[in-house]
């Protein structure tokens, strides 16, 4: 278990996923073995940032909790498709029976990382009006006015809700602890208040999931060389994305801290690989779907009765 606000941590190795005899033998279709792929791990427990957790020791490409090709991953991602959008709607539903549960996702990562594609074929999959997503910018004038937290309080999701967040409070103790935009005290605090801030928020009904997108210096190289080599990805492409890159080493020691402060048991960090960005896609949607499954969240019983209300409706 991660320890709270404090500790190195570790990624879970699952155990290979077997293939049914049936694949074996070569009788299954290949929808269906990447659909069997997918379903014997927890990306939840391969994906868990735990004590003893080195970033630079995780290879951005490698797959944790799945065994198959891009392929596989395409056909394992689309199978899945539609079950966010049923329990969403019990999450809705429950709600409007008194429930105050929610769920939030929080998706951090370097330029390039792939939190875009995560938006269009993760939360894609989601019915947007029960989604409150927010992309968190450079604060506004009235947001620099207030404590840090106080534009993620006003954004975090209603009962019911999903909510996402791309970037997030996170922003406050990452760019502004690498540019020295505020007093090192300052942004040193902010680990205890993120923890508790969360805390308080899962003791209301949030379900927090936090997710690292790592991806290699190589492979952002690689991607911003593609936004300046084709003309249809300049509008993608800021200068600034470089001066970043040379940053690189004090990005990946702040990212390692948070990780280390501030996964806690009630607000875990799972960390992707994402230098592939099929399996980047198929496991935060698996870490989506897992913690809805965990939720249970249930259809409300109706608050009128049911015989005498068909009844009536036949009579019309």
């Amino acid at each position: 278990m991660a320890k709270k606000g404090k500790g190195k941590d570790k990624l879970k190795k699952p155990d290979k996923l077997k293939k049914s005899k049936d694949d074996k033998a070569g009788k299954a279709s290949k929808k269906s073995k990447a659909v069997k792929a997918s379903a014997p791990a927890s990306f939840i427990d391969a994906l868990r940032v735990d004590d003893g957790f080195v970033l630079a020791d995780l290879d951005p490409r490698s797959t944790p909790g799945f065994d198959g090709d891009k392929a596989d991953g395409e056909a394992a991602l689309a199978a899945r498709a539609g079950e966010i959008g049923d329990l969403q709607e019990r999450l809705y539903a429950e709600s409007k029976g008194g429930g105050n549960r929610s769920l939030l996702l929080v998706v951090q990562g370097m330029d390039t990382s792939g939190k875009g594609g995560i938006m269009r074929h993760v939360v894609g999959q989601m019915d947007p009006q029960g989604v409150k997503y927010t992309a968190f910018k450079a604060p506004s004038a009235e947001e620099k006015r207030h404590p840090f937290l106080w534009r993620i309080r006003n954004a975090l999701p209603n009962p019911g809700q999903i909510g996402v967040f791309d970037r997030s409070q996170y922003e406050d103790v990452l760019i502004v602890r690498v540019h020295d935009l505020v007093p090192r005290a300052t942004w040193s605090r902010r680990y205890g208040q993120i923890n508790n801030f969360e805390a308080k928020a899962v003791e209301d009904g949030t379900t927090i999931i936090k997710v690292m997108l790592h991806i290699s210096s190589d492979e952002q190289k690689a991607r911003l060389g593609e936004r300046l080599d084709r003309p249809d990805k300049y509008w993608k492409f800021n200068p600034g994305d470089i001066d970043e890159r040379e940053r690189w080493p004090d990005y990946q020691e702040a990212y390692q801290a948070v990780l280390d402060r501030t996964s806690t048991d009630e607000a875990p960090w799972f960390v992707v690989p994402a230098d592939r960005k099929w399996y980047a896609r198929l496991a935060v949607q698996n870490l989506v779907l897992e913690h809805l499954e965990r939720m249970d969240p249930q259809w409300p019983p109706a608050d009128f009765d049911v015989a005498e209300q068909q009844q009536r409706l036949a009579e019309t």
